[in-house]
């Protein structure tokens, strides 16, 4: 098979996995070498001065020997079947690299003979790119669950960041839908590259150059929303836990994508894109807003609204709490008023020690009052036009919403090679009928 016939069933195959992370790392350029950490570029990962970097996303293979019932890349499915060779892979890599398309390689991979085979094929090709290239650029690869503790040290020295797709909230449903995985072959090897990583903190003082770090820009998994019938509320509290007990960087959810068809999968004709969103909306409260996550969602509405966002939705349960006002409440309430950002909250405590401020004012500071507007007053004042009445406040916030959504503001990701059609959004009414879905429990305490 021609190299480019592989690049374009292992390019597009790599398309399901969710490669937009933060590098974490600085490492810049060094003389004798290609490439660095923080270049900048136009995609799908940042660098840690905030600089996007450009990434190969591609398979090692898509031969899998895995029967998992909701990929594409199942044994079972008939698809073109591709893989590279380590040679072939850090030769294209280098050469899209001085070609200037990409500055970096995001690495997964189908499960080819075995967990462990497969990652020598990944550490050959990305040893090959590191020595015998020089290329000293930003590497992700996506460990195989069932690696043995050896070869992730290599692979984890080797890169950047590490990752493990913890693929379905719940064990239940993984031994389900992914016959030949478990829970500990998934959770053994992150809780050994969080301890490697942890490593690296502890050994500030070693010799080692910084390339042979242990992941110095930590790990991160991915859990797919839809396929089985989980709640968000386990699935928020499953993400809570990681965080907490594995030190992720990371959680991202990958809305279901109907690709293959079998009865123990759902009926669904799109992908729950608008839950996905929710979803990320909700984490990244808990992860830079403090919310715990009992405060966003709880048993008794175990789903997110579809409607509104998680925050309104906090502050329409915490009414009593509002009006906020914007000249007197401290900052950590400026944080849970929606709209309001950390920058923005930023900007009033500043600006408000030399003056009180009016709705005006919040216009010049930057500061959005679309969502905020029916949450605070200035000087004891609401917005023109408000009527704090929760009832009221719904309305107005979930038409915008509808609104939004009928612009199709949410599109499915796009293939490398053709055009894909977009894959649309979740309906109220298939978020209503999912929230009678049996609920499962989640499978890390």
């Amino acid at each position: 098979m021609e190299l480019l016939d592989k690049l374009t069933i292992l390019a597009d195959a790599a398309k399901y996995d969710v490669a937009c992370t933060s590098s974490g790392v600085n490492r810049a350029a060094v003389n004798g070498k290609l490439g660095s950490t923080t270049s900048a570029g136009i995609c799908h990962t940042f660098s840690a001065d905030g600089r996007c970097i450009t990434l190969l996303k591609v398979l090692m293979s898509n031969a899998c020997s895995y029967d998992c019932t909701y990929c594409v890349n199942r044994r079972s499915n008939d698809v073109p079947r591709a893989t590279f060779t380590p040679r072939e892979l850090a030769e294209l890599t280098i050469g899209f690299y001085r070609r200037n398309y990409i500055e970096g390689l995001f690495l997964s991979s189908g499960v080819l003979r075995n967990p462990d085979y497969t990652t020598e094929q990944m550490c050959e090709a990305i040893r090959l790119l590191r020595d015998d290239y020089g290329f000293n650029g930003y590497i992700h690869a996506k460990a195989i669950p069932g690696t043995s503790e050896q070869l992730l040290t290599r692979l984890g020295v080797l890169v950047d960041r590490m990752s493990l797709n913890i693929e379905l909230p719940s064990e239940t449903s993984l031994r389900l839908l992914a016959p030949d995985k478990s829970g500990q072959s998934v959770l053994a090897p992150m809780r050994f590259v969080r301890d490697g990583i942890k490593e690296n903190i502890q050994d500030k003082t070693t010799s080692i150059v910084k390339r042979a770090r242990f992941a110095p820009a930590g790990q991160s998994t991915q859990m797919i929303v839809g396929a089985s019938p989980e709640s968000d509320f386990q699935i928020l509290n499953l993400s809570a836990s990681l965080y907490r007990t594995l030190e992720l960087k990371r959680v991202f959810f990958s809305a279901y994508l109907p690709v293959n068809t079998d009865p123990l999968l759902p009926l669904v004709t799109k992908a729950p894109l608008l839950r996905e969103h929710r979803l990320y909306q909700a984490d990244w409260l808990m992860r830079f807003y403090h919310f715990d996550v009992n405060e966003i969602i709880d048993e008794s509405n175990p789903f997110l609204d579809p409607l509104i966002d998680p925050k309104c939705n906090w502050a329409l349960n915490h009414i009593d709490l509002f009006p906020a006002e914007i000249n007197r409440v401290p900052y950590e309430m400026l944080l849970r008023i929606p709209g309001i950002g950390v920058k923005g909250a930023g900007r009033i405590v500043k600006a408000r020690r030399e003056r009180s401020l009016r709705f005006e004012d919040l216009k010049r500071l930057n500061v959005s009052t679309k969502r905020a507007r029916y949450f605070i007053t200035c000087n004891g004042s609401f917005a023109e036009g408000v009527l704090f009445d929760p009832a009221s406040i719904y309305d107005n916030l979930a038409d915008e919403a509808r609104s939004r959504h009928c612009k199709g503001v949410l599109d499915g990701q796009l293939s490398l090679f053709e055009e894909s059609a977009p894959v649309g959004l979740m309906s109220a009414s298939a978020a209503d009928s999912s929230a009678q879905r049996r609920e499962l429990v989640p499978w890390i305490n």
